[in-house]
């Protein structure tokens, strides 16, 4: 399978489906902030990460950390008037007619003194850490309709419910960090694990369904020895292993009330910002090594020339965190990382987010 190794992505060719993710940082510190200042057109950083989506033009895109509202005003504000709008730069406007600004655990106070510092208040005794309702939060932008009869969401999905959970527990003392009222109460998602079935167009007709299966799992670190924050993060990265590979596992219970993991004649991918690189970092690796050597996933690896499968820059650290896995009957024909030279004219937008778009073009089925 041919690899696209620079950051200047060709045009999707139009036998092909091109399926991308890219944490766009777009949040602020109260609510409202973000939708704010994107009205008008004119938000400097929002401009530098239409351009990047405008030049690789995704057929389909998950954002993450991007504000959730019941109405979506700062998606909708972000897709209307930076990535479908007229701009004097050599990017044409790309349209989303199919969008979902995806509900979050994020600033949802749970109620709970979750940090064990007796108080309980945002942002750490929310269900996800945040500042308010709805801050870094995912979205879905589509070329192609979004089944939303069909969505799943396991937004209150219970960490204790998923067998083999890796329940905090203090080293020292060999206590557990969460009490038992709070465990048995505790979401596994810090944002939400969602289904999203979107309809493929197929080559002789008809339509495919694609389940883009996406997450945001919490960063695994800022917490103490008992590795809160860790061991969530490879629970929440191993939800999506039982998921494809236990079409009948009945504790996968989502917030409809209806159970089981992806029947195995669906296709899918696996997209978002997961937070563990399998060899660097500060995650729980064998979370993300047990997903990529899933026998469901297709370990794409996308490269940039001057960073290989890198996808972010945390300081001086460059780590793969971002994702998007294919199913294994998906043939996959290019992949990359936007990490471009600094100089090009995609370079100078890169410091728009901490981020890089990961993508991966695949064949239009047949019928």
């Amino acid at each position: 399978m041919p690899t696209i190794t620079h950051g200047e992505s060709p045009l999707p060719r139009s036998q092909t489906i091109r399926v991308a993710s890219m944490n766009v940082s777009l949040y602020g510190d109260v609510a409202g902030q973000t939708a704010a200042r994107l009205a008008g057109g004119a938000d400097g950083q929002a401009i530098k990460l239409s351009r990047i989506i405008r030049t690789i033009r995704p057929d389909i895109l998950l954002l993450c950390e991007i504000d959730h509202e019941p109405d979506a005003v700062t998606v909708n504000r972000f897709a209307d008037g930076y990535l479908n709008a007229t701009r004097a730069d050599s990017t044409q406007p790309i349209d989303y007619p199919y969008r979902w600004s995806i509900p979050t655990n994020t600033g949802q106070i749970a109620g709970l003194d979750l940090d064990n510092d007796g108080k309980t208040i945002l942002p750490n005794d929310a269900w996800g850490f945040g500042l308010y309702p709805g801050q870094y939060a995912m979205a879905v932008l589509s070329r192609f309709p979004i089944d939303r009869n069909a969505t799943r969401t396991f937004q209150n999905f219970l960490w204790s419910d998923l067998p083999g959970a890796l329940r905090p527990i203090d080293p020292e003392s060999g206590e557990v960090y969460y009490s038992d009222v709070v465990w048995k109460r505790l979401r596994l998602s810090s944002k939400n694990h969602a289904d999203v079935p979107i309809e493929i167009p197929q080559s002789g007709g008809g339509t495919r369904t694609l389940h883009l299966l996406v997450s945001h799992p919490t960063p695994p670190v800022f917490d103490g020895p008992e590795d809160r924050n860790g061991r969530r993060n490879h629970d929440e990265i191993r939800f999506w292993r039982e998921y494809v590979c236990s079409p009948e596992a009945d504790f996968l219970i989502d917030d409809a009330g209806v159970s089981g993991g992806l029947k195995r004649d669906e296709w899918f991918v696996i997209a978002g910002d997961l937070n563990s690189d399998p060899v660097h970092g500060d995650s729980r690796q064998e979370g993300i090594r047990d997903l990529l050597r899933c026998p469901r996933v297709r370990d794409v690896a996308p490269e940039s020339a001057a960073h290989g499968v890198a996808t972010a820059l945390f300081g001086t650290r460059r780590v793969r965190v971002d994702y998007v896995l294919p199913s294994v009957d998906i043939e996959v024909t290019e992949s990359g990382v936007v990490w471009p030279e600094p100089d090009s004219p995609l370079g100078r937008c890169l410091d728009a987010t901490d981020h890089r778009m990961v993508w991966i073009d695949f064949q239009i089925p047949s019928e």
